[in-house]
């Protein structure tokens, strides 16, 4: 891929380094390296994530023609590739995908979620299970453990996004209240053999925190998730705690026989994703710099950092030397202070990077999220440029309120700054490139 010139066309060139990392997260034909041979018996694909549809539709291309293949995959509303979603239209398909809402769920996620459980019992020790798992599993895969409803556990998630929380917290938590999740497909899945690929979303590759593990063991505990609805004041049923309290719920631990023989593979990363953009920056000749993939924290004080840091490098050249882009990537989170406001992790990021770099020449930035969506806008991200907050005074946008509201995506929106791609069919977390020139 050939990038803009960074000093001719900076949101062109900070454009093409976001459009590097998420090629790099595509599932395509790089799948059929982690597929296992036919077995004996059937093969069934089962899986959910935001990725869910790129994922079957490149297995759905990489498997014999004449080797047995079906299954049932959840993916995000407006997330199948339209070639495959085309395919499926015409019955061409041998993997069924369905759509349901994220980050909240809802009844067609728990309608597909309890059907994917039915298949999993109707397994045999000569069949193979391959298990499709991408981040926004978690909403998608969505199946109340007994005694608990879905009204319930979107009351419970709705809180959790709004808190703070981290993404390892809150699937902590999902996976405690669930019957499909935190290693239960898997035990659901016995005798048959099972194989997991996943496109990971969370800072540091954990498969069990991926998609809230469906098919691994779960190192947490009930206590654990306990402890993460006291630490940010989620009100849950006295029934739930109750059950939570007694380890009704418990998941499936390590060592449990239920996941013997099984194997897991990491296809595409945050990492991988970075060191592609990073590749293309410096294939202009520029230097790129990586902070790092699994940077975390409130996005507003996550961005106050990368702001000092680019100034230190535009004003002094320490630790770099100017001209470079420095590239992070993680899951921040926002801490929703006030109704009414709109905008996901990269827009509060970046309005708050903004603001810290109190329109310091030649420094442009671009966050975003990879699945295109950042929270439940229509935009992936935005730009910030060294003359944001002056344009924004020229248009009577104060920057700080908007902050103070959590309403990031009209302020980039007023200022023509949201960067808008559509669904990319992959999710790999947030892609952040700042460029110092």
């Amino acid at each position: 891929m050939q990038s803009p010139s960074p000093r001719d066309d900076p949101r062109a060139f900070l454009r093409a380094l976001f459009d590097a990392a998420v090629a790099k997260a595509l599932p395509g034909p790089s799948i059929a390296t982690f597929l296992p041979a036919p077995p004996r018996g059937r093969t069934l694909v089962l899986g959910a994530g935001k990725a869910g549809g790129a994922m079957a539709a490149a297995l759905d291309a990489a498997w014999p023609a004449a080797a047995p293949l079906s299954g049932l995959v959840v993916t995000r509303y407006d997330s199948v590739p339209p070639a495959f979603a085309a395919a499926q239209a015409r019955g061409t398909t041998r993997i069924e995908v369905v759509q349901a809402a994220h980050p909240v769920p809802d009844e067609a996620g728990r309608r597909a979620a309890a059907r994917i459980l039915d298949l999993a019992h109707s397994l045999s020790a000569d069949d193979l299970v391959i298990c499709l798992i991408s981040g926004g599993a978690s909403s998608l895969l969505t199946l109340p453990a007994p005694g608990i409803t879905l009204e319930e556990k979107q009351a419970i998630t709705s809180a959790l996004l709004k808190s703070g929380a981290a993404i390892d917290e809150m699937n902590c938590v999902r996976k405690h209240l669930s019957a499909i999740k935190g290693g239960r497909l898997a035990a659901a899945c016995a005798p048959a053999r099972v194989v997991t690929l996943l496109v990971s979303d969370v800072p540091g590759d954990s498969p069990a925190v991926i998609g809230s593990g469906p098919t691994v063991p779960d190192p947490t505990t009930c206590a654990d998730a306990l402890a993460v609805l006291e630490r940010h004041a989620i009100a849950v049923p006295q029934r739930i705690r109750a059950d939570l309290e007694s380890g009704a719920l418990e998941t499936p631990k390590p060592g449990d026989a239920a996941f013997a023989g099984h194997e897991v593979h990491l296809i595409a990363t945050p990492q991988q994703s970075l060191d592609a953009a990073a590749a293309l920056a410096r294939s202009t000749g520029l230097d790129a710099h990586i902070l790092g993939d699994d940077i975390e924290g409130e996005s507003r004080e996550v961005a106050k950092v990368h702001a000092a840091l680019a100034r230190q490098v535009a004003r002094r050249g320490q630790p770099f030397a100017r001209p470079c882009v420095v590239l992070s990537r993680g899951e921040t989170t926002v801490t929703v202070k006030q109704k009414g406001g709109r905008g996901g992790r990269a827009s509060e990021f970046l309005l708050g990077c903004a603001l810290a770099l109190q329109g310091q020449p030649e420094i442009w930035a671009l966050a975003a999220d990879t699945d295109g969506i950042d929270g439940v806008e229509t935009n992936a991200g935005a730009f910030v440029t060294p003359d944001t907050l002056e344009r924004a005074r020229q248009l009577g946008l104060s920057g700080r309120d908007h902050l103070d509201r959590n309403d990031a995506y009209a302020f980039f929106a007023g200022l023509g700054d949201l960067l808008v791609t559509g669904p990319t069919f992959t999710n790999v977390n947030d892609f952040r490139a700042i460029l110092i020139l």
